[in-house]
Formats: structure tokens, sequence, C-alpha cells
């Protein structure tokens, strides 16, 4: 009868070769591995000896030792990449820091901070408040500059964070992954908030720094027209939460079978008409039309209008009544104790330009009538900053009209997938992202474009 036979491997149960007689094999326990160098523990007198060639061998020392070796191999692969991630993010500091010292260098910190001690000795004085309108201009002075030094201070201490954890890195003897995480999404945030910081720094204009309101007018295309008037609602108002505005839609006509006829936007927040101001024009969509039953490719526009929302009492122009032709039509809408019964809707244009507020929101004509007459203010005047005009009775009409050879920006849907802004040039194919909110590229190539085009003209850097 065969033994039990103890070489040096794994625990795993094997079968000993049938011997020739057909009696039943008895099982061989495999004991667990041991160094090579150790007494076998079954005989005393026996020492294995590392002399031996390889193949002398069993098999599975040699898979034992292999195993080693690529677990070895791993770990060495492991830390290489990791120490590449290191080196990458290093370099990524550097650059950012450069990056923020250009910054703070060209913003001008030190007359910023000479500007802030005067604004702050103005505010203290005590005759200060005599002049209302005069106080509040150098109130929301005073803000700017606080908020501004504030900012260049935070990309400093951010940046600081970033180069002490890189410090801490190259003293350790081992990678903290946690710690190159944290410094990367510092570099991520920090990149994020300098590319708004020089957008802000772009926007120069009188009304850049409030917010907007936005008019959208379904164009040529009929009820394909009137669906992608409500898509482009959609994608503002999208943009408006992800910016953190307080967004809310104030006026919406909606559409005889699809979409809306036309819509306005409330967007509240610092610098919102700012970005939003290059987006008034014409937009032209391409598609397959849903609502044709032969499926085939229809364009289709909307006219997209952007004005300043500005305080009643901050808009110091009068307008002549016999400049103005007001009339009166009852509200549209699905119901309600006011809805269809009363005229509360109101329609005003300003005859010499042509240019025309409608506004249906308020419950009441009188109070439409004074908010349709504030944005008819606010239009006129972002009209004269823009022709430079010096009174009201200069400017001339400037309606956007949605329709073919007018647009701005194109978004293809079909045959395949574009969109590209005329004057820049900037295109994408991630339509999806853009008609979700994801405006910024878009925003950002039109001010840059903006600005050139004020330098270019000029030769000098002005107030666009």
């Amino acid at each position: 009868m065969e033994g039990l036979l103890r070489p040096l491997c794994s625990s795993s149960m094997v079968s000993s070769p049938k011997p020739r007689n057909n009696k039943a094999s008895l099982p061989i326990q495999l004991l667990p591995l041991m160094p090579i160098s150790s007494r076998c523990p079954y005989s005393p007198n026996f020492t294995l000896s590392t002399k031996f060639p390889l193949s002398r061998f069993p098999p599975y020392v040699l898979y034992a030792t292999q195993e080693r070796q690529v677990g070895t191999e791993v770990n060495n692969d492991v830390r290489e990449w990791a120490m590449q991630d290191f080196y990458s993010l290093r370099k990524d500091v550097e650059t950012v820091s450069e990056r923020v010292e250009e910054i703070r260098a060209s913003a001008g910190l030190q007359q910023l901070e000479e500007e802030l001690a005067v604004l702050e000795s103005k505010a203290a004085d005590s005759s200060f408040w005599d002049d209302r309108a005069k106080a509040q201009e150098t109130l929301l002075a005073l803000t700017d500059v606080k908020d501004k030094i504030k900012l260049l201070s935070e990309f400093k201490a951010k940046v600081e964070d970033a180069e002490t954890i890189i410090m801490l890195t190259e003293e350790m003897d081992s990678i903290d992954t946690a710690l190159l995480e944290e410094a990367n999404t510092i570099i991520k945030e920090l990149n994020k908030a300098l590319d708004r910081f020089e957008l802000t720094e772009l926007l120069s204009g009188p009304y850049d720094k409030e917010g907007a309101v936005i008019s959208i007018t379904a164009g040529a295309g009929g009820t394909d027209a009137q669906d992608w008037a409500d898509m482009l609602l959609r994608m503002y108002v999208r943009w408006g939460e992800k910016q953190r505005y307080k967004t809310r839609v104030v006026e919406k006509s909606p559409g005889e079978e699809a979409g809306i006829k036309s819509a306005t936007i409330e967007v509240e927040g610092r610098y919102a008409y700012g970005y939003l101001s290059g987006e008034k024009g014409t937009h032209r969509i391409v598609r397959q039309s849903p609502f044709n039953s032969k499926g085939l490719r229809q364009t289709s526009f909307s006219g997209v209008e952007v004005m300043p929302l500005l305080p009643e009492e901050s808009i110091n122009i009068e307008i002549p009544d016999e400049d103005l032709d007001i009339s009166f039509s009852r509200a549209g809408g699905k119901g309600g104790q006011n809805v269809n019964k009363v005229e509360t809707a109101v329609r005003i244009t300003h005859i010499p330009t042509g240019v025309t507020l409608r506004c249906t929101e308020e419950r009441s004509q009188l109070a439409n009538k004074i908010k349709a007459l504030s944005r008819l203010k606010a239009k006129l005047l972002v009209i004269a900053e823009e022709q430079r005009a010096s009174e009201i009775k200069q400017i001339r009409g400037d309606a956007v009209k949605a329709e073919w050879g007018q647009q701005i920006r194109n978004y293809v849907f079909h045959p395949y997938k574009l969109v590209k802004d005329v004057r820049t040039g900037l295109e994408t194919s991630d339509i999806v992202s853009v008609m979700d909110g994801e405006l910024e590229p878009f925003i950002k190539a039109f001010l840059k474009y903006k600005y050139s085009m004020a330098v270019s003209t000029s030769g000098v850097i002005n107030d666009v």
C-alpha cells in the first residue's frame, strides 16, 4: 500500500497515479510551502539546499516563486504610476502658481487697496447720505473693490495650500494618495475660479454687473419654431441654475400645438447681463421635424433679446408720451379669476425706434404697465450705449429678426450634430450638453471676440 507522501507545496488535495494492482488510490495531502532553507519537519537530519538546480524542484515551487516576483513587479509599477501622477500634479501646481501671480499683478492689488481706503473714508463722512444716489454708487463701488481684493487673496491662499501638499509629499517616504487628490481638487477649482475672474475683467460695460432679462420669441418655422423657442427657454433656465443665479420665468405664451410663442426670463445675479449680452440675436436649428409626418429636415428660427435688469430708481430717462404706443389685451392662460376676463396684458411700442415690450405676468394692468415701461427704458439705454448715442432720440431701431441670414448661432441635430457660433467660429459636437445649459465656452469666446474687436477698432482698450 502506498504511504502518504508529503511534498512541499500548497494544501490542495491531489490523487496519486493509479497502481497497477488496481487498488484504490489514497489521497495525497500537500502541506503548505515552506522556505527552501528550512529543515524538513519529517526528517530532522535532512536540509533542503539552495544549490540544487531549479529543475529539481516541483513545478508548484517554481510557480509560487513566480507569483512572488509578479507581486513585487506590480507594487513597483503602482509606485511608478503614483510618482508619475505626483510629477504631473507638481507641474500643474507650478503653472497655476505663476498664473495667480500674473493675475494679481495685472489686477493692481496695491492700487485696489488704496482705492478701498479712499472709498471707506468717503463712506465714513458725516455728509455721506446727503446725496442718496451718489452714496449708493459709492457703496456699490466699495463692495466691488472689497470683493475683488478678497478674491485675489483667496487665489493666493489656495495655491499656497496646494504647494504645501507638494512639499509634504516630497519629504515623505511614501506617497499619500489622499493628499494628492486634495491638491488635485484645489487646482481644478482654482483654475475654474481664475477663468471666471478673467471673464469678469472683460466686462467693463456700464450695465454688465446687473441682472438680465431674456426675451425669447418664436420666428420663422411655424410649430417647429415654437418648439425651438421652448427648447431655448429650457437651455437658458438650466444655465442660470448652474451659475447659481436666481432664475424665474415671468411670462410665457404657449404655442397653438406645441412649444411657446414667447417667454421672458429674469436672471438675478452679479454679471448676469454681462455674460448673457452676447446671446442676443437669432438662433437657428436644423433637425428632423417631429411635427412632420414624413420626417423631413426642417430649419427654424427663434429670436433672443437680452436687456439689463435695472431697478426703477436707477433709470434716469424720460420718454415723451407721444413717443409711446400703449395697447391692452387679455392675458393668455388656462383660466383663473382674472385671466381672459380683464385686459391686464400691456404692450408698449417706442414709436421712433419700433422697440416693443409686452408684459403679462402681473395681475393688474397698472403693474404690467409699470414693469413694461421699466424694461423698455432699460432696453433703450442699452441700445443707446451700443450706438454711442448721447440721447434716446438719437438711437435707431434694433429689433432682432428671427429669420434666415440673421442667425448668430446654428444648432444642427441632423444629419450630424454640431453647434457653431457664426461670430467667433467656435463649434462643438456635444449638442446635448449645450442644450442642457453648458454655454460657458460660447460666452467666453464671444467676450474675447468682443474685446479684441474693440481693441482693433480703437487701438486702445476702451469700455466695450
